[in-house]
């Protein structure tokens, strides 16, 4: 096959994994292009034979919306930081980089992203592509901080795209499902490079919530951790500082030997032994964070914890005037249902709203109410009861999914969602007529 200038070859055979191993295809022919010439070859040859393309990054979706049975392109050889605006605090990269990489980068000429997710090894056109959020009332998702991009379109065409620059594209791009085209740059707004200062501290459920006001105001960074099957909750705090202090290293042996190994264990004999789970929740509590702890490192130190081991999550956003009635009725609900079990935490984290098209954040301030149901030693713990009245509780409350994780809501539901849903839809349309960007997961998104 004369495939013109560029000689892009594909791998076969390879099998592609999510991070959670929940999820995995084997896609036909596997590229990792290092250039836009071969990019382009291989839309080429996808055009020419009939395939669908999938675009991955670090692969941390915990759902399908990355697999692919046709062409997959993992752009990790495009990596590279094109520009660093010291006088805007602006910093353009290729796609590809992970912000592991992009954050050590950013600290090099004292910047910083303003707001990061619990993890790094991600790509950047990824964690817009799926609208990655942290919290802070006074942040948006993570593509809020995007300012410009470019992008690869299935007839081999780049759009520039910002405010002022192909602006309904920008619109829907900022938050791209990766089904407009390939993200081949992204240009982020950064800050001054910042220490932060994190202090976790002990409450109630009925506590927090009856104070969330106040607890929005009082820290930049606001968080907390429910113990389903319990009142116990961790407040977590974080905030800029100029001090360095201490760090945390003690906790290295509690968090990871202890709680990371004797967790999974229980857990897994949980799954013989369902009504241990409440006592898990109330002892690992107790264990890691019934005390005060400190912590003061540069921020995306802050930002990034680790997520322990293979899981399943649902991540709902809902108006934040419905976060105490929502969480009081997933805690009423686990105890009408002695049977129905609940991995620890729930995290509740909040987030201002933005004008992304398909940001569930979209003109409304929001509450993210992760759930999460972890596989101990990857065996599968039942968790469909507790999928199915958590996403009814959700969607009562008029929430919308994160678009990274499972949820089972198709275009009816987004339809109802998402006012500019129609707006989206037309640009994906006009962007890829063929559908070559499509997959099973959009399948359900968009028909």
């Amino acid at each position: 096959l004369a495939l013109g200038l560029v000689q892009v070859h594909g791998q076969g055979g390879v099998k592609f994994q999510n991070w959670a191993k929940t999820y995995g295809s084997s896609p036909e022919l596997y590229f990792q292009p290092t250039s836009v010439e071969e990019i382009r070859e291989i839309l080429d040859m996808a055009r020419q034979r009939g395939k669908r393309v999938k675009v991955v990054g670090g692969g941390h979706s915990p759902s399908d919306i990355a697999c692919t049975d046709d062409f997959m392109i993992q752009m990790g050889k495009m990596n590279r930081v094109l520009k660093v605006d010291k006088e805007k605090q602006q910093v353009t990269v290729e796609g590809g980089i992970f912000l592991s990489d992009l954050n050590v980068e950013l600290t090099k000429h004292g910047l910083a992203l303003a707001n990061l997710g619990a993890v790094s090894e991600v790509a950047a056109a990824g964690v817009i592509g799926t609208g990655t959020h942290n919290t802070g009332i006074k942040h948006g998702i993570l593509p809020t901080q995007v300012v410009a991009l470019t992008l690869l379109t299935a007839s081999g065409e780049i759009l520039e795209c910002s405010e002022s620059v192909n602006a309904d594209i920008f619109q829907a791009a900022r938050l791209h499902l990766g089904c407009l085209g390939v993200v081949l740059t992204v240009t982020f707004q950064c800050v001054p490079q910042f220490y932060l200062h994190e202090v976790a501290f002990p409450s109630t459920l009925t506590e927090v919530l009856d104070h969330l006001e106040e607890h929005l105001k009082r820290s930049q960074y606001f968080r907390f951790l429910w113990f389903p099957h319990s009142e116990n909750v961790s407040v977590i705090y974080q905030d800029p500082t100029n001090k360095a202090g201490p760090t945390g290293l003690h906790a290295w042996f509690w968090d990871y030997a202890v709680g990371y190994y004797l967790l999974e264990f229980l857990l897994w004999i949980s799954t013989f032994v369902p009504s241990l789970v409440c006592w898990i929740n109330r002892f690992f509590f107790w264990l890691l964070f019934s005390s005060r702890v400190e912590n003061i490192a540069i921020s995306y130190n802050i930002f990034n914890y680790e997520c322990r081991f293979k899981q399943h999550v649902q991540d709902w956003a809902i108006p934040i005037e419905k976060t105490k009635e929502a969480l009081l009725e997933l805690k009423a609900a686990l105890e009408n249902n002695p049977k129905m079990v609940a991995h620890y935490p729930v995290e509740v984290r909040f987030v201002r709203g933005d004008e992304i098209w398909l940001s569930p954040c979209f003109q409304r301030d929001s509450c993210y109410m992760n759930i999460i149901m972890y596989r101990p030693y990857g065996k599968n713990v039942p968790r469909l009861n507790y999928w199915l009245i958590y996403e009814g509780i959700m969607k009562k409350h008029g929430g919308r999914p994160h678009w990274a994780k499972a949820h089972s809501c198709t275009r009816k539901d987004f339809e109802k969602m998402y006012p500019a849903f129609p707006k989206f839809c037309s640009v994906r349309e006009k962007l890829d007529p063929t559908g070559m960007f499509l997959n099973p997961y959009l399948e359900k998104v968009f028909y």
